[in-house]
């Protein structure tokens, strides 16, 4: 016999009451991708095949050997750098862009 939609919600919602704080927003963030159309084309956007230049090899191996040497540098801090806030970065990804098309 197959679940009906109110009852699947109210399932899904008694799994959420269950989780931590850590899984919750996990599962937050994933609901988020599921039903934003960006994620969503990014997720299906065909593989990149281009070949790499011999720019881009040079620039490719200058980055994984500053990773190698230094400590990643959290985007958090980027965006206090600029005077920014995370809150302030997802606002801005969901602002429209003028000129794109």
């Amino acid at each position: 016999m197959a679940v009906d939609l109110a009852q699947q919600r109210q399932q899904a919602h008694a799994y959420l009451d269950q989780l931590p704080p850590a899984q919750l927003s996990a599962v937050r963030s994933l609901r988020e991708a599921m039903v934003d159309p960006v994620a969503q084309a990014i997720a299906h956007a065909p593989v990149d095949d281009e070949p790499l230049s011999e720019e881009d090899r040079k620039a490719l191996a200058e980055a994984q050997h500053w990773s190698r040497q230094n400590k990643p540098i959290p985007v958090e801090t980027v965006l206090a750098d600029l005077g920014l806030t995370m809150r302030d970065w997802e606002q801005m990804g969901k602002m429209p862009t003028e000129g794109r098309g």
